[in-house]
C-alpha cells in the first residue's frame, strides 16, 4: 500500500480511521550522543478501537473481566429491596450521622420508594439510613449557615414518631421534601402541621450540664479563638456559644464536647470592637473579648461571629447584675436603657421603662428572645 497525502482530512477524520481500522506501529529507535548509541527503544504498538481489537482476538480476556465487573458494579448500586418496593425517585445528598463519638455528614444516594426512604453508599453497599413513611411525622427546611464565604445550605430535618430528629442534606431538598409529602399522603397518611423544632443544640450539651443548670441565651454558629498549645499557634475554631444560668460555655461541634466554659461570676467584663482576625478572612470581622478572672490573674477569651453585639449586650447585663448582688446598692441602672430603678425590681420583674429581663432571673419561664 502506498502512502497517501491528504490536504483535507481533518482531526475528527483522522480518529475515525484509527478507531475503525486501526493502526499498527513497528518502531527501533536508537539514541546516540556523540556518535556513541546509548539508548535503544523496540516498540510495537496497536491503536484501535475495542470493536476493532475485539474483532481481530486482541484484549478479549481483559474485556471480559470488565464487563464482569461492571455487571457486578451495577448490582451492588442499588439497594436490596423488599418484594414489590418501586423506587420513587433518587436523589444524591447526605445524612448526619452523629451515633457514639462520630459525628459527620456521610454522603450517599437517596431513594424514595412506595414504602420507606433510604441512603445508601455504593462505595461501600451500605444503607446509611432508612425510615418506613409511615413513621415520619413531621417534614421542616431550615437554612444553616457555613462559614465559607456567607454560604448557606438547606437542611431537611426529619421527625420521627419515636421523637427522634434526623437532618437530611440533599441536592435538592425542596424536591425531595414535596415527593416524601406526596408519597405519605398517596398512602393515606397526614404528616403533622406547623410542627416546632426541638432544639438539637440543646440536646448537644444536655449531657454536660451540672444539676439544676439551664441554658438562658443561645445563638448561631460563632469562632472561638483556642489557646496554643506548644508549637501549635492560636487556631480559630467553629462551635456554639451557651450561656446557663451558672456560667457561659463554648461547645466545640467537631469534638462533641465543651471546650471553654467559665463561671458567671468570674466575669469581669465584655468588649466587643472590629479588627481583622487572622486565619477567618481578609476582611475585618467583629470580635468579642471576654475578660474574667481565675486565681487574682485576668484572662481573655476572644470570639467571632454574626452575633457578637447581641452576646456583648446580653454579658453585660450580666455582669451589671452581678456587680448589683455584690455591692447592693439601692439604685442602679438598667443595661438596656440605661434607666435606674431599684436592685431588687430590676432583678425581680425587670426594667419597667424598656422591658429588659436579666437572663440570670430564677423562674422555670424565662421572657427572653432566644435566637437560633
Amino acid at each position: 500500500m502506498e502512502p497517501q497525502r491528504n490536504t483535507n482530512a481533518t482531526l475528527v477524520d483522522l480518529l475515525d480511521r484509527v478507531l475503525d481500522k486501526g493502526l499498527v506501529i513497528h518502531a527501533d529507535l536508537i539514541v546516540s550522543v556523540a556518535g556513541i548509541p546509548l539508548i535503544g527503544v523496540n516498540l510495537r504498538a496497536a491503536l484501535a478501537g475495542m470493536e476493532t481489537m475485539l474483532k481481530y482476538g486482541v484484549m478479549q480476556a481483559w474485556d471480559e473481566k470488565s464487563r464482569a465487573w461492571e455487571r457486578e458494579h451495577r448490582k451492588k448500586a442499588i439497594p436490596s429491596l423488599v418484594e414489590g418496593e418501586e423506587i420513587v425517585l433518587k436523589m444524591y445528598g447526605s445524612y448526619y450521622y452523629s451515633k457514639g463519638i462520630y459525628a459527620a455528614w456521610k454522603p450517599g444516594y437517596f431513594y424514595l420508594t412506595d414504602k420507606r426512604l433510604i441512603l445508601h453508599r455504593q462505595d461501600f453497599d451500605e444503607i446509611t439510613f432508612q425510615i418506613p413513611l409511615e413513621e415520619i411525622k413531621a417534614l421542616i427546611i431550615k437554612e444553616e449557615e457555613h462559614f465559607v464565604k456567607e454560604k448557606q445550605k438547606q437542611v431537611l430535618y426529619l421527625l420521627d414518631k419515636q421523637g427522634r430528629v434526623h437532618r437530611l442534606s440533599a441536592v435538592e431538598t425542596n424536591r425531595l421534601k414535596d415527593a416524601i409529602e406526596q408519597k405519605i399522603k398517596d398512602m393515606g397518611f397526614y404528616l403533622e402541621e406547623n410542627p416546632v423544632l426541638p432544639e438539637v443544640e440543646d440536646e448537644q450539651i444536655a449531657g454536660s450540664l451540672m444539676e439544676e443548670e439551664r441554658v438562658v441565651h443561645r445563638g448561631k454558629k460563632v469562632w472561638y479563638l483556642v489557646p496554643a498549645e506548644g508549637i501549635q499557634q492560636e487556631p480559630w475554631r467553629p462551635g456554639h456559644l451557651y450561656l446557663t444560668n451558672k456560667r457561659l460555655c463554648w461547645w466545640y461541634d467537631f469534638e462533641k464536647k465543651l471546650v471553654f466554659d467559665v463561671s458567671i461570676d468570674r466575669i469581669i467584663n465584655a468588649i466587643s470592637d472590629i479588627r481583622k482576625v487572622s486565619g477567618l478572612d481578609s476582611k475585618k470581622e467583629r470580635v468579642l473579648d471576654i475578660i474574667y478572672g481565675v486565681n487574682s490573674t485576668r484572662k481573655t477569651a476572644s470570639f467571632a461571629g454574626k452575633e457578637i453585639d447581641e452576646w456583648a449586650k446580653v454579658l453585660k447585663g450580666v455582669v451589671s447584675v452581678r456587680s448589683a448582688e455584690f455591692l447592693s446598692p439601692e439604685m442602679e441602672t438598667c443595661p438596656e436603657c440605661g434607666k435606674e430603678a431599684p436592685v431588687k425590681e430590676l432583678l425581680g420583674k425587670g426594667c419597667s421603662y424598656c422591658n429588659w429581663v436579666s437572663p440570670l432571673r430564677n423562674s422555670s419561664q424565662l421572657p427572653l428572645v432566644i435566637s437560633h
